[in-house]
């Protein structure tokens, strides 16, 4: 059965956190708008999951992405690239990346190289895009020949892609708000790698100090605050906390009876006194109703 959904409903970092919880493997189809309304195309990428792991991503279905962008950079030619898929046995059940690098034609580093180029470049991008439509199909086959061989968590690729992002106008509605504060959701210290700014926001995940509290004692604006909160919140460390706005103080000219004391308070009755006139009314409505 196939999920689909709009980005204004639920974002790609959203999105890509919950087939990894589900361990999905299959295809992730991104369709969106480019231009104004009297001059627009329909844009597609696709990103392949495997259990979860992100595999490769590419705006084009003809499993040629990989070998044109390997072309591009000097390292093999389509032509040579296209002959040994022909006549090398591993191509049959295995990533064109790692066929490659088999016969010595490309080194490891070239191989994340081509990784972060085709999976971070690209999802990093898409996280920009507020209105899309997705369709996630969980029967499409795995695209040997876009795959390097290499993966990467789906975790991983999001706090990546959430750190490299400079425009949050598309993810601007997701923020947690600066008076929230952060309750954890882990039951020890994250073993997911945090950078410096997101190991000092985790320090203040307690519930009690709202971010824009966080932003001032770490000297750092509220807005960076809330977008490390969304990447603690989406990866499934944190969840926003709603703080309880304190009364505001009174003087004593607006108010001049006595405070009560903790005894006073925990004495006061439980349920509130209702009269009996409010009761009849009350009844003879109901009645009336009937």
């Amino acid at each position: 059965m196939a999920i689909t959904g709009n980005f204004a409903d639920f974002s790609l970092p959203e999105l890509l956190q919950f087939l990894e919880q589900g361990q999905k493997t299959g295809l992730l189809y991104i369709g969106f708008v480019v231009g104004d309304t009297n001059n627009s195309t329909t844009q597609a990428y696709y990103i392949w999951l495997q259990q979860g792991r992100v595999i490769a991503a590419a705006d084009r279905l003809d499993q040629k992405g990989l070998m044109s962008m390997i072309a591009q950079r000097g390292w093999i030619s389509e032509r040579v690239v296209s002959r040994v898929i022909k006549v090398d046995a591993c191509s049959i059940n295995t990533p064109m990346g790692l066929c490659l690098k088999s016969q010595g034609l490309l080194e490891p580093e070239q191989l994340k190289i081509l990784f972060n180029t085709q999976v971070l470049r690209q999802v990093c991008a898409l996280f920009q895009i507020k209105d899309a439509l997705f369709t996630f199909d969980s029967t499409a086959n795995l695209p040997l020949a876009e795959m390097t061989g290499l993966s990467m968590s789906a975790t991983e690729v999001i706090l990546l892609g959430l750190r490299a992002l400079r425009d949050w106008t598309a993810l601007a509605d997701k923020l947690p708000d600066c008076t929230s504060g952060l309750s954890s959701l882990a039951k020890k210290q994250p073993q997911i790698p945090l950078n410096a700014q997101e190991w000092q926001v985790w320090e203040f995940v307690n519930g009690q100090v709202s971010l824009e509290n966080i932003a001032n004692q770490l000297r750092i604006s509220t807005e960076t605050v809330q977008q490390i909160a969304f990447r603690l919140i989406v990866v499934g460390l944190a969840e926003e906390h709603f703080m309880v706005a304190a009364p505001p103080a009174c003087t004593l000219e607006e108010y001049t009876h006595p405070i009560a004391s903790v005894e006073t308070v925990q004495e006061l009755p439980q349920k509130p006194i209702v009269s009996q006139s409010f009761l009849k009314n009350l009844v003879g409505f109901l009645r009336g109703k009937s």
